[in-house]
């Protein structure tokens, strides 16, 4: 189980991550596979101070991944979409 502070690895800024910011104020993030919402909001929460009203998240699968003969796996990982109450922003995401 991951720590409070592990549950949230990095933003994510993307160009489709960057257009439902500017639609709907939602922040997309890369979060531990085995991460539940419940942390993810209590990471973002205590980590950024402000309040979190609804948390969407999904399983990116593993990818397999091929170099000439050799073969390899990309490891699966967590994606959290983040709304946040109105009024706040982050000051990771604001350029």
């Amino acid at each position: 189980m991951p720590d409070r502070f592990r549950a949230v690895v990095r933003p994510l800024v993307t160009e489709k991550s960057s257009a439902a910011y500017a639609a709907i104020k939602e922040y997309t993030f890369q979060a531990e596979p085995h991460a539940t919402k419940t942390q993810i909001r209590a990471a973002i929460e205590s980590l950024f101070g402000v309040h979190v009203v609804h948390i969407r998240t999904l399983q990116q699968r593993a990818k397999i991944k091929t170099r000439g003969r050799t073969q390899g796996t990309r490891p699966r990982w967590k994606k959290a979409y983040v709304r946040l109450k109105d009024g706040e922003s982050l000051p990771v995401f604001e350029g």
